[in-house]
């Protein structure tokens, strides 16, 4: 007998299907990591007890992944009649079944590795989020890859595999199996799931302090079924707490190292008042997409990729110490709306109840400014129209475009320089009609595709990163330039800062050099040109904005004017949307959904961090200012009130 016939006598039973699925299921995972693994070679420990530990937890998950994905399996060998089960039908069915389940197997490889190679981390909750906005992110897939000629080679794959596994995938119907036995077997493979559902931790996968080896122990499916479960997280069930009175006086001390601060309420509500009189100019804030300070000839980048900002930055004000909240833009428009922490799971933009919050835009219409949110895309991405119009912000987005008014769009939204040309239309009404405004308008060429109008930068659009980077740069300038021909110009702020970072991958838990991104404080006449080193939170943006303008107003924002905090109180937050991390005196803590706390020293260029003895006074501040907020959003307390 050859191998082949004793391998196809191996399967040669009722539940012998399940077992070639199992195995293929599990092959492909180990490729799909072996892959990964070379990919990132440079930064995982490659020592033998570390590979051990990668590939047998990883098998672990596999496994756990295999038990769940085919419990339809099960009950469809268990319960399909024998009489049947060795017909023409059940043969087409079993074609069916194992030509979708190894196409699915190889399409979610496929799919894995392009993830990883953006996010250097297995399924997560972008990729749930991913499902929520299909056309969207069909849409930039296919401007991004050759999907056309991708699908074509999987499904030609997938079919030479099943063809060479077509002996084994029949053998099974030439036996037979009682029913009293099937159904035995059958209860018992159920209970496998169950057993993992409840004894499997996704935390086993937390086996290194380096964050690649831990990703590369995991399962893509397996952590995409996690993530989807556990993409709310309720603070005080999953993270460390403190007695809410003595969170209460953690705050009250923390708040009240603004000069200008008056404590006026039970929990952050607060009076600030300025010491100069208010100052009512246009404020025009550019939120800029995955900008990374290290993009900037003014942070070290040799490439010449943003001349513009480059020269902003020399005649304006520079933060060169300033921190971004979380990794993706819904985290960045929170931090500067609402100015409050990252709370865990979900950002407050994409949650329900969130309306008639206390936001940068709400304190603005309340001293008679016209507030708006101008987006190059279409607004009802991440919940944009509905958080910005419900709180105090009017929103304007592409479809306020003509389509000769286009010069050029991808999915994600029309060229920068389309969205300014739209947006110094917005501002020109609000002059015209005698308003005061606030602008808030958010980017959106900086993101892959990376797709642009030809001939504006000497960089071809759709070849990288830095082509849409430089491109941004030019449109920014463009419409500085166009600005500066217009009446209100003299007496307008403009702030540019990035949303977040580029990338977000990095050894540890919560590289801090990911998390540094570029802001530009820019009026002649009003700002000197300069920098300002202290440590700067991207939730101190808009009261260092209104502190600026020597607004006065009662604050429910957990963050704080920059310019009259005591120095060596500055400190900034930072987090995925699990790990919220506080930055402080040259140091990190971390809070995790284990109620573990750790304290790091970062290495704010490299991103590493060594763990170093627990601070107790850091930690009781980082739980307090994350246990605060998300106990006033729950609460209901962060409404705004005249």
């Amino acid at each position: 007998m050859t191998i082949r016939e004793k391998t196809i006598q191996i399967f040669a039973n009722r539940f012998g299907p399940l077992v070639l699925a199992v195995a293929l299921l599990c092959v492909t995972a180990l490729l799909t990591r072996i892959t990964l693994l070379c990919f990132s070679a440079g930064q995982v420990d490659w020592s033998i007890f570390n590979l051990i530990k990668i590939f047998i937890i990883g098998l672990l998950y596999d496994l756990t992944a295999a038990s769940f994905a085919l419990i339809p399996f099960v009950i469809y060998l268990w319960l399909f009649p024998s009489k049947w089960y060795k017909g023409r039908l059940s043969r087409i069915l079993l074609y069916v079944y194992f030509f979708v389940v190894v196409f699915s197997l190889i399409f979610n490889a496929v799919s894995e590795w392009f993830f990883w190679e953006e996010f250097s981390v297995r399924y997560n909750f972008i990729a749930v989020d991913y499902l929520v906005y299909t056309t969207e992110v069909i849409g930039n897939i296919r401007q991004s890859y050759p999907i056309n000629s991708i699908m074509a080679i999987l499904l030609i794959v997938t079919a030479v595999i099943v063809y060479l596994l077509r002996k084994i995938i029949l053998s099974s119907t030439q036996t037979e199996m009682r029913w009293k036995k099937r159904s035995k077997l059958s209860l018992l493979i159920l209970c496998v799931p169950v057993i993992a559902y409840f004894g499997v931790n996704h935390k086993w996968k937390n086996h290194s302090n380096n964050q690649f080896d831990n990703e590369l122990a995991g399962n893509g499916m397996y952590d995409f079924g996690f993530a989807f479960w556990h993409n709310q997280l309720d603070y005080d069930t999953f993270y460390r707490t403190l007695p809410l009175k003595a969170t209460i006086q953690i705050m009250h001390h923390l708040l009240a190292n603004d000069t200008n601060t008056r404590l006026s309420g039970n929990y952050i509500a607060r009076k600030i008042n300025s010491l100069t009189p208010e100052n009512k100019m246009n404020v025009v804030l550019i939120s800029v997409e995955s900008l990374s300070a290290e993009f900037l000839g003014s942070f070290g980048n040799t490439q010449h990729l943003t001349p513009q900002l480059d020269s902003l930055a020399r005649e304006g004000l520079l933060f060169d110490n300033l921190y971004a909240s979380g990794t993706r833009t819904v985290r960045g428009l929170e931090a500067l709306a609402l100015c409050l922490p990252p709370t865990p799971g979900q950002s407050i933009i994409k949650r329900p109840d969130n309306k008639n919050l206390f936001t940068l835009g709400s304190v603005f219409r309340s001293k008679g400014y016209n507030s708006r949110f101008i987006y190059g895309g279409y607004g009802y991405f991440d919940n944009m129209n509905e958080f910005f119009s419900n709180n105090g912000y009017q929103v304007t987005d592409r479809s306020a475009l003509q389509d000769n008014e286009i010069h050029y769009s991808n999915i994600w939204g029309v060229a920068d320089e389309d969205l300014f040309t739209l947006s110094l239309r917005e501002l020109d009404q609000d002059y015209q009609n005698k308003k005061p405004f606030f602008a808030q308008i958010m980017t959106v060429s900086n993101h892959r595709p990376y797709t642009y109008p030809e001939g504006r930068i000497d960089i071809p659009s759709h070849t990288s990163r830095e082509g849409a980077v430089k491109y941004t740069d030019y449109a920014i300038g463009k419409f500085i330039r166009e600005a500066k021909l217009k009446p209100w110009f003299s007496n307008t702020l403009f702030i540019i800062v990035a949303d977040h970072c580029a990338s977000s991958a990095g050894k540890v838990e919560l590289p801090v050099d990911k998390y540094h991104i570029p802001m530009i404080f820019y009026s002649p006449g009003h700002i000197l040109p300069g920098k300002f080193d202290p440590l700067t939170a991207q939730i101190d943006i808009g009261p260092t904005i209104l502190g600026y303008l020597g607004f006065n107003y009662t604050s429910k924002f957990f963050g704080q004017d920059i310019f009259h905090m005591k120095h060596g109180d500055e400190r900034a937050f930072i987090s995925t949307y699990q790990s919220l991390g506080y930055i402080k005196g040259g140091k990190l803590v971390i809070l995790d959904p284990n109620k573990k706390a750790a304290t790091f020293k970062p290495n704010f260029k490299t991103g590493s961090a060594l763990a170093i003895p627990a601070d107790q006074t850091l930690i009781n501040e980082t739980i307090a200012n994350y246990q605060m907020a998300s106990y006033l959003y729950q609460k209901g307390l962060l409404g705004f009130s005249r």
